[in-house]
Formats: structure tokens, sequence, C-alpha cells
């Protein structure tokens, strides 16, 4: 269905993908990390724990690169309930459904372990945490409020189109293993963090809102979040009330400074994938512009700004002469309104360009933009890929009332354009590739 352009794009977003798959990035840092194989060697137990879309993959590559120190391993790491399957010794717990992002009863339950393991850990224990993207909502424990108030606040800053880091200031405060929690509650010898970042600018605070990080912000801040999106009066009263006590010194405040006991490490993040599609775009014989990954903002509005970069391209051959190709990475917002439909912010981009350049301004064009983790919204879509040839096939469609209901989803899936990987087993944000020839 697709053309080669489109075909050349696919490849370029799965070399992407593939440059941040755990099962390459755990062995590497492992043979690397001296500090980390001097401590798994002279460790009683291993404990390991952590939460993220990536982290079965994240587990079963870690099981395979510890060795002889296997058997010393005891573990529970939260993953969506797709990801689930048997390991030797870590478990891994169904703690989301498939294409959801918020806490859960099962979430809380496999915190609940976690917290537990680390507070019994013995003086000659060690642990590992592995953490990605998608682990806030996958690492639920409530502290003061109960996990529907959560949940009723999480949603309201879904829907408000709050960044991460407003998200993760108010998550933060109202969790016993975000903002470093989950480092205060250790009691074994160290603890080591292996990190795949999925947030702009790779604050190792922010990814999973930070459960090993020292936490900057603080009870205000996260009232103050509550008052810019003017959410305060519809949040639950207990959750005003914790956060309130908070500000007001009568509930301790999150991780201010990293212990020396505990050690974060970042293994990848979007820029790595960046430059895999890099080489991937060149050997295919494109002049790349990287953008980089530190994109951020309403998607249509990016949108808006790529489509005039194209046409420059088009017609003024600048800022690069074609065969082209646009990399960029980071992670735009889709503010929802009340009568919704279904799509994802990758969808959203790619039929906001579509609907700006027209079917004669796709000549000659690929676009695509996908979700490193295999997800876009509550979709079973990673994002998707339209050329010329879903311009034509769009004809007559009404996309304009599509992007004003956020409705991507059906009119990209009756033409063929939608990405579905299924889950990859990493994050580390979204990845777009603009071919022009």
């Amino acid at each position: 269905m697709f053309n080669d352009l489109s075909q050349h794009a696919l490849a370029i977003w799965h070399a992407a993908v593939d440059a941040v798959r755990p099962e390459l990035l755990l062995p590497k840092h492992l043979a690397d990390n001296r500090a980390l194989k001097k401590a798994l060697a002279a460790a009683k137990n291993i404990l390991v724990v952590g939460a993220g879309k990536a982290g079965a993959a994240m587990s079963e590559a870690l099981e395979r690169s510890l060795g002889e120190h296997l058997h010393k391993v005891t573990g529970i790491v939260n993953v969506p309930a797709d990801a689930v399957r048997p390991l030797q010794r870590i478990r891994l717990h169904a703690a989301r459904p498939p294409a959801s992002n918020f806490p859960t009863v099962e979430g809380v339950a496999g915190a609940e372990e976690m917290l537990a393991l680390v507070q019994n850990a013995g003086p000659d224990d060690v642990a590992v945490c592995l953490i990605s993207g998608g682990g806030s909502a996958l690492l639920p424990a409530p502290d003061g409020v109960s996990l529907e108030e959560k949940q009723a606040v999480t949603q309201l800053l879904h829907t408000c189109g709050a960044t991460i880091q407003d998200m993760n200031a108010i998550r933060k405060h109202l969790s016993r293993v975000k903002g470093g929690r989950l480092a205060q509650a250790f009691r074994g010898r160290e603890l080591f963090s292996l990190i795949i970042s999925d947030v702009v600018g790779d604050p190792l605070d922010v990814i999973a809102s930070g459960p090993t990080a020292a936490d900057p912000s603080t009870f205000a801040d996260a009232l103050s979040v509550l008052k810019r999106f003017q959410i305060r009066d519809k949040a639950p009263t207990s959750v005003i009330s914790h956060l309130e006590r908070g500000a007001k010194g009568l509930i301790p405040e999150t991780l201010k400074s990293l212990p020396g006991n505990v050690h974060n490490f970042l293994l990848a993040n979007n820029a790595t994938s960046l430059r895999s599609a890099t080489v991937k775009a060149e050997a295919l014989g494109y002049r790349v512009l990287n953008l980089g990954s530190f994109i951020e903002g309403e998607t249509r509005e990016v949108a808006t700004v790529i489509a005039g970069l194209v046409r420059s391209i088009q017609v003024d051959q600048l800022p690069v002469t074609p065969p082209a190709c646009i990399l960029l990475g980071g992670e735009t917002t889709v503010t929802l309104g009340k009568d919704s439909g279904k799509g994802g912010r990758n969808q959203e981009f790619v039929l906001a360009i579509l609907h700006k350049l027209g079917e004669h301004g796709m000549r000659n064009l690929a676009l695509l933009s996908g979700g490193t983790d295999g997800e876009d919204g509550p979709t079973d879509a990673a994002g998707a890929v339209a050329d010329e040839g879903t311009a034509m096939r769009l004809a007559g469609m009404d996309i304009a009332s599509h992007l004003h209901r956020h409705d991507a989803y059906p009119i990209l899936n009756a033409t063929d354009s939608l990405i579905k990987t299924g889950l990859t087993n990493t994050n580390v944000m979204d990845v777009r590739v603009i071919l022009v020839r």
C-alpha cells in the first residue's frame, strides 16, 4: 500500500527504535560499569525492582547478563499486562491493561511488594532498579489519598494539557515511591538505577517521577500546578488537604539530596534514536536535517511549523536540498476537549500536515510520526505514515472536522495509514521522519 518513500520512512523509524532496545543496552552497560559489576559480585542478594514500558525487556536482558550471579536475584517489576512473560528470577507484574496510562489497583499491589523488598534488604544486599517511560502510571503507591482520588487528579491533568513535569510534581507528592522515596526506603548496601529516558532533556527526577532521584519540586509547586491550570476546585478535597499539609511542613518532603549509596545511570534517550535514524537515512541516500530531541508544544502548532519547513525544501531547497530527510524527536501535547474522538499525538501530527499541505503538496513526500513504545494515545497504533497515495485516498473526507475533534484514528485507519507494531518494549518518546524527494 505504501510507496517507496513511505517504505524508506518506516525503515528509518525502525532503525531509531532498534537502537534503544534493552536487549542491546543492558549487556553493554553491565560490561562497561565496573562499579556495578563489583557490587553484584559482592552482594549477598540482588533485589530487582522497577517499572516502565521497557521493564519486561530490561528484566530479561538483565537476567541474561548476570551469569553466575543470577541465583542471587529476587525481583518484581511492574509492566503493562501485554508485556508479561515468565522469567527465571524476576516476576513481571501486570500493573495496567494494554493501551492505558492510568494507575490501577494491580499497580499498587506491585509497588507495595517492591517497597517491602527494599525495606527488608540486608546490609550486604544490592538493589537494581529498572526505570523506563510509563513508569509513573505503572508504579502507583498513593500517600494520603485513595487510588481513585489520585486517578481523578491525573485525569484532570491529562485533559487540561499539563506537561509531564507538571503531572509529576503532583504525582510525586501523592506517592510513597516517587520523588526519591523508593531510594529512601532502601536499607541495603548499594542501589543502582538503570534508566531509559522518555522525557525531553532527560531530567532523572522526571523520568517515571524519579523513584531513585532527588526531587527539586515541592508540595507548594504541586499546589501551584493545580492553580495554574484552574483545576484546584475540581480536584478531590483529600488531594488538596494532603498537599496543603505538606506545604505547611506537616508531611516530610520528597528526597532533596541523593544518598551516597544510590547511583543513577542513563542508558539511552531520544537522541540515541535520532542518531541511529540519521545513519540509516544517510545510507538510503538522504541529506539529513536533524532537528533534535527537544521538540515540545501543541501538536498541531508543531505540525504547522514542519509543514512550512517542508514547503521551503520543496520550493526553495532550503535549508537542505532534496532528497532530504527531516528528523525530529521530543514529545508534543494534545489538549483534549469535551467531545474528543480517538487518536494520539503522532496520528494528529501526520493528519495535520496532510491537511496543511493538501494533495498537491504531498507529491514526492512521505510523513511518519510514531511513538517508540508502540503506543499512541489510547489506541492500538504507534502512529501513522502517509504519502501521496494517502492524500488521494483522503480526497473528499472532512479532515478539518476530524482534527477539530482530535479524531485522527478513524480517518487514518480508513486509509491504511496506521503503524501497528504492538509494544516495542522500549520507550524514548516520539520519532518523526519526513522525506522530501
